[in-house]
């Protein structure tokens, strides 16, 4: 390890950078006896948050439970970069290989629902932190330069606010040696705080009436002639429908775990930086900002003046190990440092205050995985791949579409409809994930997709960025 990124990481916390925004008086009950409801949420990031308050909404007189297995949005609603998205399909190159007959409308409801968060917002005066920013693509190779022309275009198709940048309008705009070019999209992504966002719609769920219980792991659900049993270690709940927004973590439906991968994501964030510091990058709109590769990027700025880097090296384990261990793993946060200070060499001597990790919950097909269970009393959205600090508001609406409204447009939608194509049981799981990751770091080296991404292809299967 190079003496200056030992350095960096020497005093650094393994804590989100978000976390000291979490209140320090929650006083959530764990679930003990018999209780009873009309609506169990299992899950309290922000797909389950957004499904009680949209279920709230919609229903003011329905009873409304959120459990959580251990404190309120301890996982990946908390420990993400903070970036949020108009796109419901990772990407609007992605929706188009996946869904062209219905892009046009994937796009527009990502829209509307990015709007009404905004307006949720402000209605609730949430002090999110929220910039309508947008971002910049940036391409750091010259197989992702080659790139730049159709992610400019595509962007472009779908209405987008975009400007092609070459090398020095890109460094012009952001300084770094690495840039070959960019593509600055104004419209369709921001950045925000997720905690700030999170503990305001706790906020939100309990005025309108909805019940939480933490530290509370529903071991088991069991259906009932009239509805639902959820089992926790100390009690029982009876519901008459329940939402699945777990994640990765403890599908208890069967089929979900076959279809949706845990993946460690590793970040970093640093001391405030100085003015001289910040005058030495520009980065004067403080958009957030991403590389193209397979294995990309992702950083940005904070309101009070760090940067959040993260990305690269996302890891699987085998056997769908998502224990808190893997969330240790110092080599992954050296790389990380080392590739921050390769893109900003004028921030050497810069310390990381933070380091962590998260569980993202992918699908093979990157994109959002909805079903239904227990004679359609169950339904569930997860596998937001990365990108459900927007999305997951959509996801919601649509279990609560498929629980509740037979007529809802989402249900005919393929990406709703249809179920992604399961990841092969283990021992063939780890080898087959390692094989992908290689074949997509050996298309980020040559800009060819070899002969296995090109059959996940033809399968919709994989990503197509």
């Amino acid at each position: 390890m190079p003496p200056e990124v030992e350095k960096s990481l020497a005093d650094a916390t393994r804590q989100s950078v978000w976390a000291h925004a979490f209140p320090t008086d929650w006083d959530f009950p764990t679930l003990t006896g018999e209780q009873k409801t009309d609506l169990a949420v299992v899950g309290s990031g922000f797909t389950g948050l957004w499904t009680a308050i949209l279920a709230k909404t919609r229903q003011p007189e329905r009873d409304v439970v959120v459990v959580e297995k251990n404190t309120l949005g301890h996982a990946a609603s908390s420990r993400n970069g903070g970036f949020i998205s108009e796109s419901l399909t990772h990407g609007h190159a992605h929706g188009q290989a996946m869904w062209p007959d219905d892009m046009a409308t994937l796009v527009e409801l990502g829209r509307e629902n990015m709007r009404q968060i905004r307006a949720f917002i402000s209605d609730y005066g949430i002090d999110a932190e929220w910039s309508d920013c947008g971002k910049t693509a940036i391409a750091v190779t010259p197989v992702q330069a080659e790139h730049l022309k159709a992610v400019y275009e595509i962007n472009n198709r779908f209405g987008e606010a975009a400007e092609l940048l070459d090398a020095e309008q890109m460094r012009e705009d952001v300084a770094s040696p690495t840039y070959l070019g960019g593509v600055r999209v104004r419209t369709g992504s921001g950045l925000f705080h997720p905690v700030k966002m999170l503990v305001g719609m706790v906020r939100v769920a309990q005025d309108l009436g909805v019940r939480f219980y933490q530290h509370s792991p529903i071991t088991a659900l069991q259906a009932r002639r009239t509805g639902l049993d959820l089992v926790a270690p100390q009690g029982r709940l009876r519901a008459h429908k329940a939402v699945l927004a777990t994640s990765v973590f403890s599908p208890l439906v069967g089929g979900i775990k076959a279809r949706v991968l845990p993946l460690f994501d590793h970040v970093l964030a640093t001391e405030p930086l100085s003015a001289g510091h910040l005058d030495s990058l520009r980065w004067r709109e403080s958009q957030g900002l991403t590389d193209l590769g397979n294995q990309f990027h992702y950083y940005r700025k904070t309101a009070d003046n760090r940067i959040v880097w993260g990305g690269y090296d996302a890891n699987y384990y085998f056997g769908d190990d998502s224990s808190p261990r893997r969330e240790v793993r110092d080599a992954s946060h050296t790389l990380l440092a080392k590739h921050f200070f390769d893109t900003f060499p004028q921030l050497e001597g810069v310390r990381f205050e933070y380091q962590w990790a998260g569980v993202i919950d992918s699908t093979s097909r990157f994109t959002p995985y909805f079903s239904t269970a227990l004679g359609g009393r169950v339904a569930s959205a997860l596998g937001f791949t990365g990108l459900g600090t927007g999305s997951s508001r959509f996801g919601a609406t649509a279990a609560l579409d498929l629980l509740d409204d037979a007529s809802s447009p989402l249900r005919r939608l393929e990406m709703v409809a249809q179920k992604p194509l399961p990841f092969p049981p283990e021992p063939f799981r780890y080898p087959l994930v390692q094989f992908t990751r290689w074949s997509l770091v050996k298309e980020d080296e040559t800009g060819r997709r070899n002969l296995w991404l090109r059959l996940l292809d033809s399968l919709k299967v994989g990503f197509n960025s």
